[in-house]
């Protein structure tokens, strides 16, 4: 896949934007703060509906303005396809499809990409919610169905969890709220397909992670993938890892012991304890936590395998040919050994964008097509 034109109306810093993009290497490049970053948020969004750097549309939305527009035209091998997306300060955003109004959840049908950036140091780092938000873009990717039961699951999870809370107010105990066995039945049902595609992906990212790592780092430090489930006992959102993935015996079933099991706790806080909202990824080099037991390098090292390991999946798994590889803002942040094994490695794709604020950081096989940005203005674009 190959982003050939990108239009922004309205977005983040833009009052307006036309930018032209090449098959090969891509270099967006400015001083920090000119606006570089907010081109390729607006690219990713159209694969993951959501961003690298906030949880909600509201900040990628013009001050002053009620909504944001993205217009995207991209190269399927002899077919293209313009993908629109408006999205809304405030209500449901909108999208269109070559003209055609759909649903937002079907944009990531068209659009693949795979972005790295400084902030993908939280997934090794930060609290269990920045794994599963990874986790579960690169499920939306894979499988574009997968939206809307993630979406169905946090409507669930949203309403049992008020359900508790209400319970807990009145003093109402377990036995005497029938209602909410019919909302654990909805919970078990999308939560157990949250976590059987969530297993999925750990096992297919295994060996691509350990092939990337080895690639950038030089090192073989045996890196792992696993999860950590609250249906297994323990809450891994509170650092009790409780059971490791693949509880004994069928998942839903082991589910809803769970939920029965914690439903006194539940009331008492007014929380939903179980369930893939609870469950941690975690990952693991020479044996120890990245999280806590990692070096910097070490830490950069994973969070980039984990981009890499993902494109390299899309690619083995899409008809839409390679994802588009982002590359925001991290040339600055590696050694000179870094850079270069990753400039080899990124090279391999159709499509490879860049952003730096020194041109000279980036190696020069990824400076094929340089776009200069100032103040939230395209001023150059040239062909080097």
């Amino acid at each position: 896949m190959i982003v050939e034109q990108l239009g922004l109306k309205d977005f983040r810093n833009y009052a307006g934007a036309d930018v032209s993009l090449s098959a090969g290497a891509n270099l967006f490049v400015g001083r920090n703060g000119q606006g570089k970053t907010n081109l390729v948020e607006a690219v990713a969004y159209l694969a993951t509906l959501g961003s690298h750097r906030v949880s909600n549309d509201a900040p990628m939305v013009r001050d002053g303005t009620d909504a944001a527009i993205v217009r995207a035209r991209l190269a399927h091998g002899e077919r293209t396809v313009l993908l629109e997306l408006q999205l809304n300060r405030q209500g449901a955003n909108k999208a269109r499809v070559n003209g055609v109004n759909v649903r937002t959840s079907e944009l990531p049908r068209y659009a693949q990409v795979v972005l790295f950036a400084p902030e993908d140091l939280q997934i090794v780092r930060g609290d269990p919610s920045s794994r599963r938000r990874f986790a579960d873009q690169l499920i939306v990717q894979r499988s574009p169905r997968m939206s809307a039961v993630l979406s169905d699951y946090d409507r669930v999870l949203r309403q049992r969890s008020a359900l508790l809370k209400s319970a807990r107010a009145r003093g109402v105990r377990g036995d005497a709220l029938s209602t909410l066995d019919v909302w654990d039945e909805k919970l078990v049902s999308l939560g157990t397909e949250v976590i059987e595609a969530r297993l999925a992906l750990a096992s297919d990212l295994s060996a691509p992670v350990a092939s990337a790592y080895a690639s950038i780092a030089g090192d073989d430090h045996g890196p792992r993938l696993s999860w950590a489930l609250s249906v297994g006992g323990g809450d891994p959102e509170e650092g009790d890892a409780g059971a490791a993935e693949g509880p004994a015996g069928p998942l839903a079933d082991q589910f809803r012991a769970a939920l029965a099991a914690r439903r006194s706790a539940e009331l008492e806080r007014g929380l939903t304890l179980v369930g893939p909202h609870r469950d941690d990824l975690v990952l693991e080099v020479r044996g120890l936590p990245v999280k806590g037991y990692a070096s910097h390098g070490e830490s950069w090292s994973v969070a980039l395998a984990l981009r890499l390991a993902s494109a390299e999946l899309l690619r083995a798994e899409s008809r839409l040919g390679d994802p588009v590889l982002i590359l925001d803002d991290v040339f600055a942040e590696l050694d000179a050994g870094r850079r270069t094994r990753l400039a080899e490695l990124a090279g391999g794709f159709e499509q490879v964008i860049v952003t730096s604020a020194v041109e000279e950081d980036v190696p020069d096989a990824l400076r094929a097509h340089v776009v200069r940005v100032e103040a939230g203005r395209i001023r150059e674009s040239a062909d080097d």
